[in-house]
């Protein structure tokens, strides 16, 4: 989306804490050209008719963030013990297998905290419990007066346009406007409206509602794992006081000029990556870019520092 790569460009520009490597940029996208994009998880993921699927993906990256804090929250699933995204991807799909509330529309709009914990079970407790409520009785109350309460609706009325599906998200849903300001200007990241309209895209097996022809224009979804797997390769490169904060596991506040710094040069990072093979006849779409990363992030070996810690409900 080319408002989130311009205002991204317009940080990088500006940037105090943080830096890209070009070089080491150009060394490793050969090796990314390598790399096959992994596909669709659909072990942890729910899968049905059209309906059912976009209202579990609609709820799942609307609560799709924030998974670090420590105890770590964790399920147990078909006798895998698994945390983070996998977690409520895995907690979601048991949830509509079983035909919970989540499906019944009223039931979301009056959703608790407590009804929540239940739904998704497991050891330990989600992070931001209160505010994953919040947005869910947000998501209920926005489909009953906009999209006759069919998250199916809502994407019918993007006209198969992941922008214009992103543009319809972040119009009626406040938890989906992730966005912040930098030195008096706008930035937009819009991260989980954007990987909602890829997961479409995936899930749908590019089909039917997730036939989305500029899927291509979406940008990479700026998160915190992304950030921790360019620097692990010195793509980004943050500035000694930014290093030790990120290296001692202290918080950086939601809005700070270093989370949107790292935010924005994760986007444009990606950006010029998708440029490079592109120079060098390897054609991958930004999301698909993301996925390899974010699939590196998971491998010990990239974990060696630690990402950075930010509470938020945007990632």
């Amino acid at each position: 989306m080319q408002i989130v790569l311009d205002s991204c460009r317009q940080v990088v520009a500006q940037s105090r804490h943080v830096s890209l490597d070009q070089e080491a940029l150009a060394r490793f996208a050969p090796e990314l050209a390598l790399s096959k994009v992994p596909r669709w998880e659909g072990r942890y993921h729910f899968s049905g008719e059209p309906e059912r699927l976009a209202h579990y993906l609609l709820l799942l990256d609307a609560l799709n963030f924030c998974f670090w804090p420590e105890p770590r929250w964790a399920i147990d699933y078909q006798g895998e013990k698994i945390s983070g995204y996998w977690a409520l991807a895995a907690a979601l799909k048991r949830a509509f297998e079983q035909h919970s509330s989540l499906e019944d529309l009223q039931q979301l709009i009056k959703i608790t905290p407590d009804q929540l914990r239940s739904i998704l079970g497991g050891t330990g407790e989600i992070p931001l419990l209160d505010e994953r409520a919040q947005i869910l009785r947000e998501l209920g109350q926005v489909l009953h007066e906009k999209f006759q309460g069919q998250a199916a609706r809502l994407f019918q009325a993007a006209s198969g346009s992941a922008v214009e599906l992103v543009r319809l998200l972040t119009s009626h849903f406040p938890s989906f406007r992730d966005r912040a300001t930098y030195r008096g200007q706008p930035v937009y990241f819009y991260k989980r409206a954007q990987i909602l309209a890829a997961d479409l895209h995936e899930a749908s097996g590019a089909e039917g509602q997730g036939a989305l022809p500029d899927v291509d224009l979406l940008t990479a979804f700026a998160d915190y794992k992304l950030p921790q797997v360019l620097r692990h390769l010195g793509i980004l490169r943050y500035d000694e006081r930014l290093a030790e904060r990120v290296d001692a596991r202290r918080e950086l506040p939601a809005g700070s000029p270093e989370e949107i710094e790292i935010r924005a040069h994760t986007v444009w990072a990606v950006e010029l990556l998708r440029r490079e093979m592109e120079r060098r006849d390897t054609r991958l779409h930004s999301f698909e870019l993301d996925r390899l990363l974010w699939h590196l992030g998971q491998r010990d070996e990239f974990r060696a520092k630690p990402y950075h810690r930010t509470l938020t409900i945007y990632y």
